[in-house]
């Protein structure tokens, strides 16, 4: 099967896969469900790098069509030559589905990646996806790491697509004659991101995928350079005795507290991840110079702030 996208799709996507991968010969594992985004991430990435990438679809097995759509794909890769891989967990997903499944599919795509000496997993992402996600972030009042919404790499994860529209991964498709398959949860309102897609689809907004994605990559630098910073700081003013941190967080802005202080946390309970109006609520406890708990740590206020795992309770 002779597939031909049109040369301003090819150059856009070559240009985001060479800024990840520049040997052309480095092979890329895909990830593949077999939708419009993820087969117009295929169909541009087998003309792109021919003979490169590989795809992977994964059947977590929850729904009883799944087996069919894997199937779908590898037809597709057969008749493209880009091999194929379906991946299926070996319990069942249980618990939270929807973050199970996740787990689950990035466990999978790291194991198939490693199999197949591949450096760089690509997933399909796409511009309207980013859109989504930022506006997500903000209706639920997110900061700066929140807002960094969908990362164009994230460790060996890479995001070519971001670069594309919905209406483009559609127009991708039907230019190589193959009808993707539908998600039925694509249409359920009750999830958030199927709620804001409705709501942009109602009327013309101004909102371009372009400028989204420079916002995306502003928020994103603005949050690299604060992890840094605190790291640097930590060293600097986090001090540990006998299970007992201090910490100095005067004359700093309150960012740069709120972070130091879930390092301090994250040193003394690593499995407690406070958020949003807690970490508010004790900072600002801590600025009083008040004592407050969180979790099971007591935390003292003041020029320099005391954190301890609570005494026992007597009986």
């Amino acid at each position: 099967m002779q597939i031909s996208q049109p040369p301003e799709y090819l150059d856009r996507f070559r240009r985001a896969l060479d800024s990840y991968a520049p040997d052309a010969n480095d092979p890329i594992l895909l990830a593949v469900s077999g939708g419009p985004d993820s087969l117009a991430l295929l169909l541009l990435a087998a003309e792109a790098r021919p003979g490169a990438v590989i795809a992977a679809t994964v059947d977590h097995g929850l729904r009883p069509e799944a087996a069919q759509e894997a199937d779908f794909v590898a037809h597709i890769c057969a008749g493209i030559g880009v091999p194929h891989q379906t991946l299926r967990p070996e319990t069942a997903i249980t618990g939270n589905l929807q973050s199970q499944a996740r787990a689950a599919r990035y466990g999978l795509l790291e194991q198939a990646a490693d199999g197949q000496d591949c450096t760089l997993i690509a997933t399909a992402h796409h511009g309207d996806d980013q859109l989504e996600t930022v506006l997500m972030r903000l209706a639920r009042g997110s900061g700066i790491d929140g807002m960094a919404a969908i990362r164009s790499r994230n460790g060996r994860i890479i995001r070519p697509m971001l670069a594309f529209s919905k209406a483009e991964c559609e127009d991708i498709c039907a230019r190589a004659g193959i009808d993707p398959v539908r998600d039925p949860s694509n249409s359920n309102a009750e999830y958030d991101r199927v709620a804001i897609r409705q709501w942009l689809a109602q009327a013309p907004h101004p909102f371009a995928i372009a400028r989204t994605n420079r916002t995306a990559r502003a928020l994103h630098d603005a949050s690299d350079a604060l992890v840094w910073m605190v790291q640097n700081l930590a060293e600097e003013r986090i001090v540990e005795d006998a299970g007992t941190l201090r910490c100095n967080g005067s004359g700093l802005p309150r960012e740069l507290k709120r972070r130091l202080l879930l390092a301090c946390i994250t040193r003394l309970d690593p499995a407690l991840q406070p958020r949003g109006e807690a970490v508010d609520h004790l900072l600002a406890e801590l600025d009083a110079g008040r004592t407050a708990m969180i979790g099971n740590l007591l935390c003292s206020g003041g020029p320099l702030w005391t954190f301890a795992p609570a005494p026992p309770r007597s009986a």
